[in-house]
């Protein structure tokens, strides 16, 4: 992902293709491993991950984050979840292989806010888009600087520790930490909610 002090959000929401790009590459796996764990056959995923992205592409200009926690998640799943059943509804899926036991068992699944499916994007959503994050500002520091940092937010570290261990000042610890939680910051605002 480009550097850039501007949330990835934000950019792909102003029509910056690189940021839509970006946008795209980051939730295709969360996307399709949703639709997976629906049972939705392997042959349809991308067509139906490509729809997603379509509705997405379109409402992204007016989507309008309220600041609530997870606004950009739930505006996501939302439309998502839209196609998903949208998909199980569909007379083809009735008379597939599949069969209407699959749809009748995956619209279950997709209607109930307790079910597993349910969870699996609240409780995946915000780690899954973190880890990918964290991944590519690893290739903006130094090694020592994200040691640092995974030392002390990851693994939970003190400050002493993790400064004994990379062979550097306690300052230059927390300076590190400080430098990778920032770049963080920047770009999961507006994908992610709460970053400490």
């Amino acid at each position: 992902m480009a550097a850039t002090r501007q949330s990835l959000l934000l950019r792909a929401r102003t029509g910056d293709e690189g940021a839509w790009q970006d946008l795209c590459e980051l939730y295709r796996p969360l996307i399709a491993g949703w639709l997976r764990r629906q049972a939705v056959p392997e042959a349809d995923i991308d067509d139906l991950v490509q729809e997603i992205f379509l509705a997405v592409l379109r409402g992204l200009p007016s989507f309008s984050h309220s600041g609530r926690r997870g606004a950009f998640r739930t505006w996501l799943r939302t439309i998502a979840y839209n196609y998903s059943c949208d998909y199980w509804k569909s007379p083809a899926r009735r008379t597939a292989a599949s069969g209407e036991g699959a749809a009748r068992s995956a619209l279950g699944l997709l209607e109930d806010p307790d079910s597993p499916l349910s969870r699996y994007w609240d409780e995946e959503h915000d780690r899954y888009v973190l880890r990918c994050l964290f991944e590519a500002v690893e290739l903006e520091f130094e090694p020592v600087t994200v040691r640092a940092f995974q030392l002390m937010a990851l693994d939970g570290a003190s400050g002493a520790q993790a400064a004994d261990e990379l062979g550097i000042s306690l300052t230059a610890v927390y300076i590190a930490k400080s430098r990778v939680l920032r770049r963080l910051r920047e770009l999961a605002e507006g994908l992610l909610d709460d970053l400490r």
